[in-house]
């Protein structure tokens, strides 16, 4: 066997390695986890949007279709060949680890392609290191397990930014064209790519061109500018083409048209409104994500809640999900040699954490997954190049190896992590919430807990939407809008209960109104006992405890 055919093996069997011990990591998470928040939602998006076609339900939330389309095709295809519709209420409980189970497409993809990256950065042995970094870490897991759109979006950008990268001197077709034809497929997949593109794709031209000695020269730039118009054009045609259209009229246009004072104006716009009939459209959903971070969110971070985002959150909660090993590796290759830094992935980690200061929708570190696979990129490179000192190859497989213990010993909720700095994961709520920590997917553990104390009731008062959350031995206890005179007290008197973690540390408690006092009467207590997601009281002698 000559030396490049046993360079390919070894590349072939470590990439299926990590590939599949992830993928069977993931898999048998999905089925121990109920709903994250958004699933059950995305259930019904994808089965409607494979049934009639309509695009319409998609754009109202701004949740693009790509992702949606390839995970709810399996549950579809099931529909056709048993003859009969799949019902939400009776199906969902074994057609959600089937939908999630579509999300490992784009995750091989994400695999195989940061391979590619780092091969192109730091040769064959920064390819496989990229890939052991990645494919092992907790938050990458947590989210590749779910049927979202993170790792998709994530996945379609690595493609995008590689084939970008690696014909940026080529023919226009493949300089242009494809680029073009990959980030409209990325902005398919989720609204967030409209941004992330341009950005990495700047990353990429700066780097080549102080390599040639044009970083400071107009030209280039100009040119570069007039290229990125073409490649931007042509994705929003890609994206639009592919979301389709349900060719009706916008009911709002209409009411805005109408309440125009009478004049030219009016009528023009009365008549346009009425006969414009090209919505939904993809558009419409890049618009409707645009409108949500404009509007913002409220946050919560480090046990405070804000009634506005906060410009400093996701880099605060990237410190705090990330692995030790992530913020040492890159320390020691400082020290090593400085230089190895120097890449693209790395730079362009750096920028989208430090662009991340205008993201105003707080509600989770997923919206940071191209940091975490743009890092592992540029980290594995990084070693190669300064792998002149053989400790610092040691520390960087002693990285992987201490990302697989963690990933391992949090299975199956990866989503509650947070590295030691602080407190581990059973203290995540205490400085983070929602999909980074409590989503919705802990009924399982909960339904657990219960049998284990032979309890034949436990009361929900609970942060999802998963319909099982009702079946046996939970019951759903709905406290976000009490009657009137209602104590909280009389109300769980006899009761053990569990609350969601991201109801009494999370920012959604500001907009539950009337729950505030149940929020507080809860936090007033000392819980009997916890899950990774609730805390539970028990209330069958006494509520003064």
């Amino acid at each position: 066997m000559t030396d490049s055919r046993r360079e390919n093996v070894i590349t072939c069997v470590w990439w299926l390695f990590f590939c599949v011990t992830s993928t069977v990591w993931c898999l048998l998470a999905a089925q121990n986890l109920s709903a994250t928040f958004d699933e059950p939602l995305y259930f019904r998006l994808g089965l409607d949007h494979w049934r009639n076609g309509l695009i319409q339900p998609m754009m109202r939330f701004g949740a693009m279709p790509l992702s949606i389309d390839v995970q709810a095709l399996p549950l579809y295809l099931i529909e056709k060949w048993q003859g009969f519709p799949i019902d939400f209420e009776r199906d969902f409980a074994w057609g959600l680890p089937v939908l999630r189970a579509g999300t490992m497409w784009f995750w091989w993809l994400l695999l195989f392609y940061t391979f590619r990256i780092g091969q192109s950065l730091g040769g064959v042995n920064g390819g496989r290191l990229a890939v052991a970094l990645i494919a092992w870490e907790p938050n990458m897991l947590a989210h590749a397990t779910f049927a979202t759109a993170d790792v998709a979006v994530t996945a379609c950008l690595m493609v995008l930014w590689f084939e970008y990268a690696r014909n940026r001197t080529s023919h226009w077709g493949w300089r242009l064209i494809l680029p073009g034809v990959l980030y409209g497929v990325a902005m398919s997949a989720k609204a967030s790519a409209l941004a992330y593109g341009p950005i990495v794709m700047l990353v990429i031209e700066a780097l080549r061109l102080r390599q040639n000695g044009e970083l400071f020269r107009k030209a280039p730039w100009i040119a570069w500018f007039r290229e990125m118009i073409v490649i931007g054009c042509l994705g929003l045609l890609i994206m639009v083409l592919y979301c389709g259209c349900d060719w009706n009229v916008e009911p709002s246009f209409i009411e805005w048209a109408m309440t125009l004072p009478p004049g030219p104006l009016h009528d023009v716009m009365l008549w346009l409104s009425q006969n414009l009939m090209i919505f939904s459209n993809g558009y419409e959903g890049l618009v409707q994500q645009v409108k949500h971070n404009i509007r913002g969110h409220d946050a919560y971070l480090f046990g405070r809640e804000y009634y506005r985002s906060i410009w400093y959150y996701f880099p605060a909660a990237f410190v705090v999900k990330v692995t030790l090993g992530f913020l040492i590796l890159p320390i020691a290759i400082a020290i090593s040699r400085r230089q190895a830094l120097w890449n693209w992935a790395l730079l362009a980690a750096v920028l989208l954490l430090l662009y991340s200061v205008t993201f105003r929708v707080q509600i989770g570190i997923r919206f940071l997954l191209p940091v975490f696979a743009l890092m592992a990129v540029g980290l594995g490179a990084a070693v190669i190049h300064a792998s002149h000192k053989k400790s610092l190859c040691a520390l960087a497989l002693f990285v992987v190896a201490w990302n697989g213990w963690s990933a391992l010993s949090i299975w199956p909720n990866a989503i509650t992590f947070s590295n030691e700095l602080f407190g581990g994961n059973s203290r995540t709520h205490l400085h983070l919430s929602d999909s980074n920590c409590d989503w919705g997917q802990g009924l399982p553990e909960l339904r657990q807990w219960a049998e284990n104390h032979k309890l034949s009731e436990v009361d929900v008062w609970y942060f999802g939407t998963d319909p099982t959350v009702n079946n046996f031995p939970l019951r759903e206890l709905v406290l976000h809008h009490p009657q009137p005179g209602q104590k909280v007290a009389e109300v769980v008197q006899g009761r053990i209960v569990a609350v969601s973690l991201t109801l009494l540390y999370g920012s959604y408690s500001m907009g539950l109104g009337e729950a505030g006092e149940a929020i507080e009467f809860f936090k007033s207590l000392s819980p009997l006992d916890r899950t990774s997601t609730f805390l539970i009281y028990d209330f069958r002698e006494s509520t003064s405890r």
